[in-house]
Formats: structure tokens, sequence, C-alpha cells
């Protein structure tokens, strides 16, 4: 971990995370922090979102921010250039740990969805389970998508899908460890397992993190990762931590989050992020 922070006019880049981080308790994004952003974005200093949340999820925020450009999302899995669905990078969770998932779900009652890739024809992707019930609904009010509810061992069938950008399941923080251990007895190594935010336990291909994403959306801008700052607060958020050049994590990041971070700073819920770059970057012109 590298505490010294580096002087502003040597930052290009923020790779910044949403849920937790730049976004307040309720999910809103206040128009402090939106200021603070749109006013390094014209200072040159490029804003990269990178969050586990789908593209359309995160419209609404990106709109504001006015943000264009790749970004990161579903925790890596895709890299997209928005507005305009252009697809640079997807990487695909296979289909039989999908469908071991499905079958656990089905064996314990826990909520399971899935998020299956788009065609050329039609880039969105399409997110379904097989039931309905609270977690489908706190999904929505939370992200805005509604889960398809479908037979989800014959969705996987079909040939055309070749796997999932990424999968969940929904379900209260207790759960989530046996569940986790079975999946990790089962696969090892070779499936992604992060906790999010509350109740997601979100599953991927290995290969597709957050710091994977945010090398190619760095590679499509021509940037140095020494150049960048990255912002986070969950342990899905550590992989951008390794290959930023400065790393720094709100007051409410989970402790492993706050001690890999080069700096931590106020909570979200004080707009924690909107103060430290008000502070860090108000040396330079704008």
């Amino acid at each position: 971990m590298d505490t010294t922070k580096p002087h502003p006019r040597s930052i290009k880049a923020l790779a910044l995370d949403l849920d937790g981080t730049i976004l307040r308790p309720d999910t809103s994004l206040s128009e402090r922090t939106i200021a603070a952003i749109r006013s390094c974005a014209e200072r040159g200093i490029r804003p990269i979102l990178c969050t586990g949340r789908a593209i359309e999820a995160v419209e609404k925020y990106r709109v504001a921010l006015g943000a264009g450009g790749p970004h990161v999302y579903y925790n890596g899995a895709v890299v997209a250039e928005m507005p305009g669905w252009k697809i640079h990078a997807m990487i695909l969770q296979d289909k039989e740990s999908a469908r071991f998932c499905v079958e656990l779900a089905r064996k314990t009652g826990l909520y399971f969805q899935a998020y299956l890739p788009g065609t050329p024809e039609q880039p969105r992707h399409r997110l379904v389970a097989e039931r309905g019930g609270p977690e489908r609904d706190f999904y929505l009010r939370h992200t805005g998508i509604e889960a398809e509810i479908v037979d989800m061992e014959a969705a996987l069938a079909d040939p055309a899908i070749p796997g999932c950008v990424k999968t969940m399941f929904i379900a209260d923080l207790e759960d989530h460890s046996p569940v986790r251990q079975v999946i990790e007895e089962r696969y090892g190594g070779d499936l992604y397992i992060a906790g999010t935010m509350g109740p997601f336990l979100e599953l991927m291909n290995p290969r597709a993190t957050k710091g994977e994403g945010l090398k190619t959306a760095l590679g499509l801008l021509n940037l140095d990762s020494r150049d960048l700052i990255a912002f986070g607060d969950e342990e899905n958020d550590l992989p951008t931590f390794k290959i930023a050049g400065f790393s720094v994590a709100p007051g409410n990041a989970r402790d492993t989050v706050r001690n890999a971070a080069g700096l931590v700073i106020g909570s979200n819920a004080g707009d924690g992020v909107a103060v430290f770059l008000e502070e860090f970057f108000k040396t330079l012109p704008g």
C-alpha cells in the first residue's frame, strides 16, 4: 500500500465505484458529487465508472455525470462504451457452473438470477430468475431492472447462449457463507465469488474483475494506470486498487478495503469522494 499522495497534475483518470462510494446510502448521487466529478472532467481528468451494476442500472448516473466513453460494468465482465452500447470486451461465466447454482438455489430455496448476453442486433442483456419475491423486488428497486421469470435450466440449455455475464444470489448475509462454501468446494478458483452490496453474492468468470476491466478501459483511452486514482468500498474494488497509482476508500468501506487503501476519507453519507476531489484538485486551474 502506497500512502504517498500523487501530485494533482499527474492524475489523468478516476476509477469510480458507485454503490457505497460515490452514491449515498439511499443510492442517490448528490449535486455536490456531480459538480466535483464534472469539474474534474473539465480539467481533463477522465471519470471511469467501475461498478458491479448492469449497464441500464448505471445510465442515469452516467448521464448526470456527463461521463461518456468506456466504463466497466458487471464487476468487470463487460467493458462498454456509452452512449451507444458498444461492447469492447465481455468475459462470460460458463454455463455448467451457472446450472450448478440454479440447482443449488432450488435445493436451498435461495433466490438466484442471471444476466444473459445480448446479440449484435440486440446488445442489451437479459436478466432472468426462476421466481418472484422480495429479493426480485429489492433488486428492481435498487437497479430499476426486473428479472424475467423463466425456467433457468431450459434457458441455459439454449445453444445460442454461450454463457452468463454474471449470476447472483440475493440472500441474507448469514446465508452467504454456506452457499459460498459449497460453490468454492466444487469450483475452487475456477469461479470468481464476491460479496458486494448488502445481500448480493455475485459469481463470474475468474478472469472478470474490475481490475481487468479497468485495464481494458485505460488501454482504449491510452492512459497509464499510474496516473489513476481508484475509489471503492467493497472487496470487488480491490483489483482496481492493485493497478492504480493511488487508492482511496470511504470511511464506510469494509475493513479489508480501508486497510488496502492509500487513504481513507469521509463516508459516502457525507459525500466523502466529493470533499476529497474538491480539496485535492483545488490548485488546478478550472
